[in-house]
């Protein structure tokens, strides 16, 4: 089983990325998933999630309006759209995957910053 994320990078603030999290081993249309963020000196905290089938999502309030989570079952990928990024923001962004197993990616960073 393995989550491989990308799509981070440097954003100026007000800019926007696109996150992607491919997955494979896994019965992907099976499994909730997650992304997550963890700035340095910080907990990691739950950014957005998404079920199986894509129908129920929920969002951590310091994103909701600026971010959109959605999944392709056919690419085995989630997505996270995030714009009008603030430099709090900042922080290494990590996929998790919740089934049968729970799999977490190795993260990818997004730095919003002038």
């Amino acid at each position: 089983v393995q989550l491989v994320e990308s799509g981070g990078g440097l954003v100026q603030p007000g800019g926007s990325l696109r996150l992607s999290c491919t997955a494979s081993g896994l019965p992907f249309s099976s499994y909730y998933m997650s992304w997550y963020r963890q700035a340095p000196g910080k907990e990691r905290e739950l950014v957005a999630d998404i079920n199986g089938v894509g129908n129920i999502i929920s969002y951590a309030a310091f994103v909701k309006g600026r971010f959109t989570i959605s999944r392709d079952n056919a690419k085995n990928t989630v997505f996270l759209q995030m714009n009008s990024l603030k430099p709090e923001d900042t922080a290494v962004y990590y996929c998790k995957a919740a089934g049968s197993l729970m799999r977490w990616g190795q993260g990818t960073q997004v730095t919003v910053s002038s």
